[in-house]
């Protein structure tokens, strides 16, 4: 499957290999309605967009776009993930981020194993009710897993707990 991409990039050397990447994956460049954008770091991540947005940066930004690599991934990667972000996936670097204000290893994980599970569901949109159900306990003891976790990953939303859990590798979707 070839997609239509938009690509971002001011570095017009950058820009070249890029295009190249995109061409042997099969990919078409385009200036009308893509199917994904394409944003190197100098360019910066468009507020905006169209399409869903796969950036290749050193440094996530605070709101990340659907998919984040860092600027020296492979061509099979950037495909992977350009197919990935396409298909409505959310798509980042494996490994800890300094830039989220989160970094730690996936076996340093601040988060007790069953914080852990409740992060992931309420990542894969289960409500407290639901999760309480699936995990056979109360939605009391739900929530004040949720209140340990949000202190633990210094969130004040389940969206920011679970984009904090994702980016540091604690929780994988």
């Amino acid at each position: 499957m070839s997609l239509r991409v938009r690509l971002l990039a001011t570095d017009p050397v950058r820009r070249h290999g890029l295009c190249a990447v995109l061409a042997e994956a099969g990919h078409a460049v385009v200036t009308d309605v893509p199917d994904v954008v394409l944003c190197d770091s100098g360019a910066g991540t468009p507020r905006e967009a169209e399409a869903p947005v796969l950036a290749l940066t050193d440094r996530i930004p605070a709101n990340p776009p659907a998919g984040v690599l860092p600027r020296d991934a492979t061509p099979e990667h950037i495909d992977a993930a350009l197919r990935a972000v396409a298909a409505g996936l959310i798509v980042r670097a494996p490994g800890p981020s300094e830039a989220a204000g989160f970094a730690m290893a996936p076996d340093d994980s601040p988060l007790t194993p069953r914080e852990t599970e409740i992060l992931t569901l309420i990542g894969q949109g289960f409500s407290n009710k639901a999760v309480a159900r699936r995990l056979g306990i109360s939605v009391h003891t739900v929530k004040f897993h949720i209140e340990a976790l949000f202190g633990k990953l210094d969130a004040s939303s389940r969206a920011e707990a679970v984009a904090k859990g994702l980016v540091g590798g604690v929780i994988e979707l």
